[in-house]
């Protein structure tokens, strides 16, 4: 008999065997017996909540007197025919889940504005607040 560990004479009568093969089902490969030790998501959407606090918001700029006026000026002037003029419109939009936003610039041209919901309705039907443009630019 061998030299056994204190703990190995537990198991004495089966240590030398030889290892079992099944003749039922085909050995697994190295691959799927590492996907059995994978790692699991055990707190799923955990890292979903940490890339959204890792997300960074603008705070949404307010303009001066003189610049809405400025503004309210190339508005007046889309009014008179939108469809006419190809703009660059900056807006500010607000973020669904966080305090801020970010600024959007889009090229496009103005189907209408709605001065009765303070709404200025871009050719793919985007609709824009009037408060929330901060530049307007005429192509």
């Amino acid at each position: 008999m061998n030299d056994y560990t204190e703990a190995e004479l537990k198991y004495a009568d089966i240590i030398d065997l030889p290892h079992h093969v099944s003749k039922k089902h085909a050995q697994m490969s190295r691959a799927e017996r590492a996907a059995q030790f994978s790692p699991f998501a055990a707190l799923t959407g955990y890292g979903d909540k940490v890339n959204e606090t890792e997300r960074l918001t603008d705070e949404k700029t307010e303009l001066s007197d003189d610049e809405k006026y400025e503004l309210n000026g190339r508005l007046q002037k889309i009014k008179k025919d939108p469809l006419k003029y190809g703009l660059s419109v900056t807006y500010f939009k607000k973020d669904e889940f966080k305090s801020g936003g970010k600024y959007i610039t889009v090229r496009t041209h103005v189907k209408r504005i709605d001065e009765t919901n303070r709404r200025i309705v871009l050719e793919d039907g985007t609709q824009i607040n009037i408060d929330d443009l901060y530049a307007l630019e005429t192509e």
